[in-house]
């Protein structure tokens, strides 16, 4: 072990790969020969949340932008891949429309749906929309030099705006949302060997993005970004638009949160309005700043952490895990700032700090003169 240590040491290249390589085995091989179906479906659910954690890490870790709609993005992701399947449903049983909407009255397909009856043009979409918008949004945003707090605001009243647009919104589930899908791209969903497929899907879709976004942050553009975050007229004097280096930030998070929403529609087999609002952008943002939002596993480590403890306390607290999670937030905000993946390095540099020797008194300067007389 102590050899493996100093090889690692001596090839700092080598410290990723090992990374990934642990992380390859204990999703792919580990997890689904210890955990039970429940509990590997649990953790693909968990691997969702971790998706959208890591693009909320580049956005607001290293971008300093304060995301709390990423729900926006989640759901536009989530609810393309769920009218998909229940078109695909729909066909394979030979009905006209969803199931729903027959009970609903709903005798005709509109034609928002027309589209994605087609696998490639669902899958176009998860990842082409969620992208655009972000990237209207935020040129409308970035370009008007609208940050902080006014970003911050304005991106939660995204995120309510589109949930109460969606409960009103019949024709796609309206507050129960989508559910009852039976079959993922063809394959059936009640079967667990494909249920276990979207865990590896999941696991591998995480790997990639653990990938991508290490070298976002290995870049020139990752040093841009953390300076347009700690010198935003620094950077525009050096002739480079802050908002431009935003902007690529913002659309890739929410890119990521597109695909993560779409793994969890068929993962956990429903999607509804209570699931892309305020309150899930905030529990997303929760686990980012629990985990270490400047760090690059922090915030995935956070995401599952906390969505593991909500699943696990609520069951015994199920009044008291809000009020647990909101004084958690707090204290990490206010007493640790670079989150729990900051608090072994600020530990162990106090440690260092009252192991070093005090400084030895300064000797009383001489003056010239008896400088002189001494010699």
């Amino acid at each position: 072990m102590t050899a493996l240590t100093e090889r690692l040491r001596a090839h700092p290249r080598l410290t990723p790969l090992a990374g990934f390589a642990v992380a390859a085995i204990l999703l792919f091989a580990v997890a689904p020969a210890v955990l039970s179906d429940f509990r590997l479906n649990l953790l693909a659910k968990f691997l969702c949340f971790a998706i959208v954690a890591a693009g909320i890490g580049l956005a607001w870790g290293r971008g300093g932008m304060l995301t709390l709609g990423q729900g926006v993005f989640f759901g536009l992701g989530a609810y393309i891949m769920a009218m998909h399947m229940q078109l695909a449903d729909a066909a394979r049983l030979g009905n006209e429309v969803p199931e729903f909407m027959e009970i609903s009255g709903i005798s005709e397909l509109p034609g928002f749906w027309q589209p994605f009856s087609s696998a490639p043009v669902a899958i176009l979409a998860v990842l082409v929309v969620p992208a655009l918008v972000a990237a209207v949004l935020g040129y409308g945003v970035f370009k008007r030099r609208v940050r902080g707090a006014y970003f911050a605001i304005l991106s939660q009243a995204l995120a309510a705006a589109l949930a109460i647009l969606l409960t009103g919104q019949q024709a796609i589930g309206g507050f129960t949302g989508l559910s009852d899908f039976r079959a993922f791209f063809g394959f059936k969903l009640s079967d667990p060997a494909n249920r276990q497929m979207l865990f590896f899907i999941a696991s591998g879709t995480l790997l990639v993005v653990v990938a991508l976004i290490r070298q976002l942050n290995r870049s020139r553009y990752g040093e841009l970004l953390v300076a347009v975050r700690d010198g935003e007229e620094r950077v525009r004097f050096l002739g480079y638009d802050p908002a431009d280096i935003k902007i690529v930030a913002y659309v890739v998070a929410a890119f990521l949160a597109g695909i993560a929403g779409a793994l969890f529609t068929p993962i956990v087999g429903i999607i509804s309005p209570a699931d892309i609002g305020v309150i899930p952008s905030i529990a997303f943002l929760i686990g980012v700043a629990i985990g270490g939002r400047t760090t690059l596993l922090g915030p995935i480590l956070g995401a599952i952490g906390v969505a593991w403890a909500q699943t696990s306390l609520s069951e015994s607290f199920p009044s008291g895990w809000t009020y647990m999670q909101g004084v958690l937030f707090i204290v990490v905000v206010g007493f640790i700032p670079a989150g729990l993946a900051g608090l072994w390095p600020m530990l162990r540099d106090r440690l260092d700090s009252r192991r070093q020797p005090p400084p030895a008194p300064a000797e009383p300067a001489v003056g010239t003169e008896e400088k002189a007389r001494a010699r």
